[in-house]
């Protein structure tokens, strides 16, 4: 599928104050040469450990169809076309902010402890109903994901959505100046990278940063059920947002009256400004039914018919590493993978120990709970651990198999029989896991992206004999 032009050579060199060299057009803007796109514009970024700039000359070999840089290799061919500027990442962040201001698009920044990026596709889906929206891919949301994203936003976008996300105070500020949204939408709040903060209000006073760049007249969409609500409230209202609440609790603005959690998907009841709503998402769970209140608040802060916006939800399901699930053939039957693999946090965990909980086992087997160490907790990590304990004999999970130092002192809590194993690493756990799974299981897999538990999630979709079929004939 072609893609249309984004930017040409000299709107580029206007937007970054660079030199250019040749006239080109790129179709969208890449920082990585190994993944880039025939037709993107490489952007050179320098590392602590890596220079971008050693890799120009391969990026236009591999079809980019222009670079920017800050110096020029000596393997760079004479008539290449680059554009040159003294530093790579400001350029980028100007490309954003040029992107920002050609666009009339109506544009929404989430972010939170939790549900970021899922809050994110949930508002893309639903967006996407009312016209050509650009939402930011995967978790592009820190000082170079948030401009890349936005420099790749195409000017004639209707809506846009960006995810802002932070481990320090101080880093979300500054990208939501140059996102400048409409609406913010905050998720939660909650001890996730509190090993960077004094308190769990430190966090939310980062979080609320995002009020920083609110345009005027903008909204700000708050959790409503968190203890950290006013204060939150109190700094959108101090920098002029409308405030529109979600939560579960008497007295949001906007309300989750009730969820029903299916094997097809959730059902829910909703009051969004006294009108009631009933609706399916695709997606699985009680957090994702809040979410997707959070989503309607965002519209109707954009004038959206909500009506309009419910069909949106049914195209929402979970993402790879977020809650996705898939059914595997294995001899003797079926079993059910839900991979989480991607992140994990005390609330995120305990929401997935929920909805594992909640769902009737899809293949009337056991209930696998695979865990991995969540990380950035601080000096409190080893006691957020343990006490995930209740949330696991709640969730009637049958075997847990844990995975780093601090499942140690979770493992050691469980009841003998729920034991399944605990390892130091995801590689030592692998022969042990696939061992013990059988025909009928559901199994649950989640830790924290440096806890590594992705070869825990392909050692288990590789048990499907169906794939393997496929994969040895060739199909």
């Amino acid at each position: 599928m072609t893609r249309p032009p984004l930017w040409n050579a000299a709107d580029i060199a206007a937007a970054v104050n660079g030199k250019p060299a040749g006239d080109f057009t790129v179709t969208g803007v890449s920082i990585d040469s190994r993944s880039l796109e025939r037709g993107d514009l490489f952007v050179a970024l320098q590392g602590p450990s890596f220079d971008g700039n050693d890799f120009v000359a391969a990026a236009l070999q591999h079809g980019a169809a222009g670079a920017l840089i800050h110096r020029r290799a000596k393997d760079l061919p004479v008539n290449a076309p680059v554009i040159e500027v003294a530093d790579t990442l400001r350029a980028l962040e100007d490309l954003g902010r040029a992107a920002r201001a050609r666009t009339e698009a109506k544009v929404v920044a989430v972010t939170g402890s939790v549900g970021k990026t899922s809050t994110k596709e949930a508002l893309r889906a639903v967006l996407s109903l009312f016209g050509a929206t650009y939402a930011s891919v995967g978790n592009l949301n820190n000082q170079w994901g948030a401009p890349l994203s936005l420099s790749r936003m195409p000017g004639d976008s209707r809506f846009g959505v960006f995810e802002l996300g932070m481990n320090h105070a101080g880093e979300i500020s500054p990208l939501s100046q140059m996102v400048r949204p409409h609406v913010a939408v905050i998720t939660t709040i909650e001890p996730v990278h509190i090993e960077f903060f004094a308190s769990v209000d430190g966090i939310a006073d980062a979080k609320a940063e995002i009020f920083d760049g609110l345009l005027p007249g903008g909204a700000a969409v708050l959790p409503f059920d968190s203890p950290h609500f006013a204060r939150l409230e109190d700094k959108a209202r101090r920098m002029g947002a409308r405030i529109l609440s979600f939560g579960a609790k008497d007295g949001a603005w906007a309300r989750l009256v009730e969820c029903t959690v299916t094997p097809q998907g959730t059902q829910v009841v909703a009051e969004i400004g006294g009108k009631r709503l009933r609706y399916r998402i695709a997606a699985l769970g009680a957090h994702q039914a809040l979410n997707s209140v959070a989503v309607l608040a965002a519209a109707f802060a954009l004038d959206l018919d909500l009506d309009h916006a419910l069909p949106g939800f049914s195209a929402f399901a979970a993402l790879k590493g977020r809650g996705k699930r898939e059914a595997l053939r294995i001899p003797g039957g079926e079993i059910e993978l839900i991979d989480e693999g991607y992140n994990a946090s005390p609330a995120s965990v305990r929401a997935a120990l929920r909805l594992l909980g909640e769902l009737p086992a899809a293949f009337g087997g056991r209930r696998i709970a695979v865990l991995g160490d969540m990380r950035e907790l601080g000096e409190r990590g080893a006691q957020l651990h343990r006490e995930l304990a209740p949330d696991l004999t709640a969730a009637k999970v049958d075997r847990a198999f844990l995975v780093g130092p601090l499942m140690q002192g979770l493992y050691e809590l469980l009841p003998a029989a729920m034991r399944g194993g605990h390892k130091s690493t995801s590689d030592a756990m692998v022969e042990t896991l696939v061992a013990a799974i059988q025909a009928g299981d559901t199994v649950l897999i989640k830790g924290s992206l440096g806890t590594r538990m992705a070869p825990l999630v392909e050692a288990v979709r590789a048990l499907d004999t169906a794939a393997t079929k496929i994969a040895a004939n060739g199909h």
